[in-house]
């Protein structure tokens, strides 16, 4: 059910002009397959528009009911159940992480070698914590960075987590973990941020504590309770007709190519490694319901999936010194433009607005994923988005930051 915008203080007819823009610069053009914008205010969706066909070569548009691999948008829900199980007082956030995950006991930070030459390391200045996993500060980074020595040992790895095909492989959570272990951490924990597998080691440690599969928890305890039934680590048979065509960017030459057919898609297949950093797929809908949730101080319809002020905990900025990510970072990499940006317990914040140069509130809180998905929340405005496409790499296009300005914009 759709709301009346202006009884939620939305110009309707610039509502509509951002459809009208994503048609004139990203689909006429074929930059994106296809777009889904989902705008919500005081708890209701305001606008909810699909364009673009689904897979190649049919003309079915996308609807209400297509699937998108949301990649790092899974992160968050891996963050909100590792909280939940600090509101259990089976861990807390500053616990060291070698206390569930002893495979890191001993690990080193890079000082030298790899490349064929043995690494030096050196021990870390303290000691990595949960909190270093939820606000990637924890040394550890993504091999698809292609920026170290320490990315190449992980590109080397059996069980690297960065690519989607070795989801499929013989390697389990358990296995990536010991295999990370082997590998120097790129900065002592908490010293300087970096995008990588921190929330993947969150997943590994959420399996530990629970002593159930990481699918299955999150299906229990947020999926299930929230209604969100399309949302899951592959897709089942009976819906594998819904996923929709995935591309990637293979430069200027060849443009947009196809990177995961949705008729033929590896994620119909259940994977081995379960990516707590990666690895859903979902709906707009669904997401929707997440953000509700959030947005709602962690519970919707009479069900509290995690505490108000645990949700407020999470939403504040974690970064040592109330830095920003424009002053710690060294990633080449992330879902998030830095200036006036902190970085919270799963979640990037907005600190100061006037430096993001972006319209939005003291904060907002946000993330996204590689195939140009991604979504807001602003509680200030009781807003939120959820934004559907199927485009890799998502920072090729300032989508994200013309979506926001077209969006505050139609605020009356």
């Amino acid at each position: 059910m759709i709301a009346a915008p202006e009884k939620h203080g939305f110009d309707p007819a610039r509502l509509r002009d951002i459809d009208a823009f994503l048609k004139h610069r990203y689909l006429d053009t074929g930059r994106l397959p296809h777009a889904q914008l989902l705008i919500a205010r005081d708890g209701e969706i305001v606008h909810l528009s699909s364009q673009g066909a689904a897979r190649e070569g049919a003309a079915a548009p996308i609807d209400e009911g297509s699937l998108f691999r949301i990649a790092s948008m899974t992160k968050p829900v891996t963050s909100v159940a590792f909280m939940k199980l600090v509101e259990d007082g089976k861990v807390a956030v500053d616990t060291p992480v070698e206390e569930v995950l002893p495979e890191f006991k001993g690990v080193g930070v890079y000082a030298g070698g790899g490349g064929g030459v043995p690494f030096m390391t050196r021990p870390p200045a303290a000691p990595m914590r949960m909190l270093d996993l939820l606000r990637h500060t924890s040394g550890l980074t993504y091999g698809f960075q292609n920026r170290s020595n320490v990315d190449a040992a992980y590109r080397a790895m059996p069980s690297n987590a960065g690519p989607v095909e070795n989801w499929h492989g013989a390697a389990d959570l358990d296995a990536f973990v010991a295999d990370l272990a082997k590998v120097p951490l790129e900065f002592s924990p908490g010293e300087a941020w970096n995008y990588g597998v921190s929330t993947d080691v969150l997943g590994a440690v959420i399996q530990r504590l629970t002593g159930r599969p990481l699918d299955q928890h999150l299906e229990e305890t947020i999926f299930g309770p929230l209604k969100m039934h399309d949302t899951g680590f592959h897709v089942p048979a009976g819906r594998a007709d819904r996923l929709t065509d995935c591309y990637a960017w293979a430069g200027p030459e060849l443009g947009r190519v196809m990177y995961d057919r949705g008729s033929e898609s590896v994620w119909r297949k259940p994977p081995t490694l379960v990516s707590g950093g990666g690895g859903l797929v979902s709906t707009a809908l669904d997401y929707h319901r997440f953000c509700l949730m959030l947005g709602n101080g962690g519970s919707l319809d009479g069900v509290r999936i995690i505490g108000r002020k645990t949700l407020e905990l999470m939403t504040l900025n974690h970064l040592p010194g109330k830095s920003d990510l424009s002053t710690l970072s060294q990633s080449m990499f992330s879902e998030t433009q830095n200036a006036g940006v902190g970085f919270g317990l799963g979640f990037a914040v907005t600190q100061d607005v006037a430096k993001t140069m972006i319209p939005g509130s003291p904060g907002e809180f946000y993330w996204g994923g590689m195939f140009t998905t991604s979504f807001f929340v602003d509680p200030v405005e009781k807003l939120h988005l959820v934004f559907m496409t199927q485009l890799s790499p998502s920072l090729l296009y300032p989508l994200r930051r013309e979506l926001k300005t077209l969006v505050y914009s139609a605020l009356a």
